[in-house]
């Protein structure tokens, strides 16, 4: 979780009914590696003390410019040493103040010092939001370089329903990653496929595999965090659609690949991880099979095998299998490198202790077309997902199509 380790991020809190919420946001960044200087109005301390956020950070809670015993000048040195900054809740009163560059508090104070990307992240009433000065305000603090998180609908705690709700916790983290992660693929368009496919023997029963997701969720959410334009195409999993990405959902392996291969020729970058099923039944009945028999044969047939068919339509793209293997890894991984016209394959065997289906963390072996071969140990799929895209920028800066810039 140390995605943001050794970073200053100052933690702004104003006097809404979700500053209770940025207590969890405080633990989610002290978590991911980051130390977290946290910075109040007056009213915030209405809803949350700062006790509690002292206790949580280890560090002094600024509440005023102004405080007793401090010899130094506060929000001069804390807005020095900052990577990030971000206020949740943003109320209309702090939206409106910095957009007219108005400093009468610690926060607004602190944030006319700050240098570093700050990300606001609105959460009010739903009238107030959708007011003609708050959203005027708003674009004001975009074109001003504020990266806005845009709050969630639902239940109010007001009483009205629409948007105006703050974002939870693991999503404000996961916006604040992205805004420090280098955009190396910016302008690159990143298709991602995930999860397993089901192929149906009768209404209720299919053939599947225990594949989650997680891989190549991770995978489009790095991607996403480095600039990338992402598509993610996945088969059925209990997993949330990633942040700022087109998700598509399937079902069957022909629909993952008709989904696939209709968008491929627009792709820059293509990396499968979806555990696709290799056989299906030749047809399946148009009602539950009963349990009247002893015994039952279901005739297969094999799938299409998307990846070949990818390697065989590819020019420029840059493309990327996984290979999910119980014995002889390094053969068999290597084998399907070079018969599918790979430039990467990610090799595991399943089974082993933390890596492979379901789990959080993975461990896999890289192979390259070029013969050479990468160990990565056991390690978060996120932390993996950022080294194969590692690997997968330095292909596409020699082949001489580096849009980063």
């Amino acid at each position: 979780m140390g995605y943001l380790f050794g970073k200053h991020v100052l933690l702004g809190v104003t006097g809404g009914i979700a500053a209770y919420k940025s207590v969890e946001l405080l633990r989610l960044l002290t978590k991911a590696g980051a130390r977290v200087r946290v910075i109040m109005t007056a009213n915030a301390r209405w809803f949350v003390g700062p006790g509690t956020f002292q206790a949580l950070s280890g560090l002094p809670v600024c509440t005023s410019v102004f405080e007793e015993g401090d010899a130094s000048i506060r929000h001069i040195d804390w807005a020095r040493e900052t990577d990030l900054a971000v206020i949740a809740p943003a109320t209309a009163n702090m939206i409106g103040k910095l957009a007219n560059g108005i400093a009468d508090d610690a926060v607004t104070t602190m944030l006319l010092v700050v240098t570093a990307p700050v990300v606001l992240c609105p959460s009010m009433n739903t009238n107030m939001y959708h007011s003609r000065a708050v959203q005027r305000n708003l674009d004001v603090l975009r074109s001003d370089g504020y990266s806005i998180v845009e709050p969630g609908a639902g239940d109010l705690a007001c009483g009205t329903v629409g948007p105006g709700r703050l974002p939870e916790p693991p999503q404000i983290l996961d916006r604040l990653i992205g805004r420090l992660t280098p955009k190396d693929l910016k302008n690159q368009r990143v298709l991602v496929t995930a999860g397993p496919t089901r192929e149906p023997i009768d209404p209720v029963r299919f053939i599947s595999n225990p594949s989650t997701g997680k891989m190549g969720f991770a995978v489009a959410r790095a991607a996403e965090h480095r600039g990338a334009t992402v598509t993610l195409i996945t088969g059925p999993t209990a997993l949330a659609d990633p942040l700022a990405v087109d998700v598509i959902r399937v079902q069957t392996a022909e629909e993952m690949a008709r989904a696939v291969l209709d968008r491929f020729e627009n792709c820059d970058i293509v990396i499968k991880t979806a555990a696709v099923s290799d056989y299906r039944p030749e047809s399946a009945t148009a009602h539950k099979i009963k349990k009247d028999r002893a015994a039952l044969t279901l005739e297969l047939e094999q799938t299409v095998d998307i990846l070949k068919e990818l390697g065989r339509r590819k020019t420029h793209q840059v493309l990327v299998g996984f290979a999910a293997e119980t014995e002889d890894l390094q053969k068999n991984a290597a084998q399907k490198l070079a018969a599918k016209n790979l430039d990467i394959i990610a090799g595991n065997l399943i089974g082993s202790p933390g890596s492979g289906f379901e789990s959080d963390t993975n461990q896999v072996m890289l192979f390259f077309q070029d013969g050479t071969r990468e160990t990565i140990p056991v390690m978060d799929k996120l932390a993996i997902a950022h080294i194969i895209l590692d690997r997968v920028v330095q292909r596409v800066r020699l082949r001489g199509v580096d849009h980063s810039n």
